[in-house]
């Protein structure tokens, strides 16, 4: 029995002795959560080896207006980019509306439509062909990619474009996990060249 109570006691953290877990910091980080808060300085007081002498689970901001771990944004405002860009709310759907709305933030140089070649050249050719006719090693696999030249296509405007590669139409699928705001702009930048042919 002595032994027993002994052996616990050798367990115990305390300042630099770790206790039975070797990197405790590890397994029980003190991290301020922006979706969990808790308040109690006792939570978890029963297993914690904390240097502070709060509870294992006590996670608030003392820095923070009520201790808070995550800040109400100001009223009215947005998240944008380092570039700039607002996120568009228009529904995946709203293709007219997106033609009309989405105006692309870039310029028209040279060095734009350079970079959306080699976007395009990594995420579309396959499907699109490398002049856009819809030639791709993967378009003759599965018919129908339409040409960018075609009437269909030809005259749709950038918003229009952006809204496909961001939520995908028909059998093409979104690419909006695969390519940031900005290179779908300059992928649509390159595009518009190809409509043109």
């Amino acid at each position: 029995m002595v032994a027993s109570v002994a052996l616990l006691a050798a367990c115990g953290a305390k300042g630099n002795k770790t206790g039975y877990e070797y990197a405790p910091q590890m397994y029980h980080s003190v991290p301020y959560e922006g979706l969990t808060q808790i308040t109690d300085e006792d939570e978890g007081q029963l297993i914690s080896n904390r240097e502070d002498g709060k509870g294992e689970f006590y996670n608030s901001n003392p820095n923070n207006p009520h201790k808070m771990n995550m800040r109400q944004p100001p009223a009215n405002t947005v998240s944008r980019n380092a570039a700039g860009i607002l996120p568009t709310q228009i529904h995946k759907d709203s293709f007219a509306l997106a033609a009309r709305v989405l105006i692309s933030p870039l310029g028209d140089d040279d060095a734009l439509v350079a970079d959306g070649k080699l976007l395009y050249g990594r995420f579309c050719e396959h499907c699109h062909g490398d002049t856009g006719q819809g030639d791709g090693l993967v378009g003759e696999v599965y018919l129908g990619v339409p040409p960018y030249n075609s009437a269909a296509i030809k005259e749709q405007p950038e918003g229009h474009l952006y809204h496909v590669i961001t939520h995908g139409k028909g059998r093409m699928l979104s690419h909006a996990s695969q390519l940031n705001p900005m290179e779908r702009w300059k992928i649509v930048r390159y595009v518009q060249t190809l409509q043109k042919q």
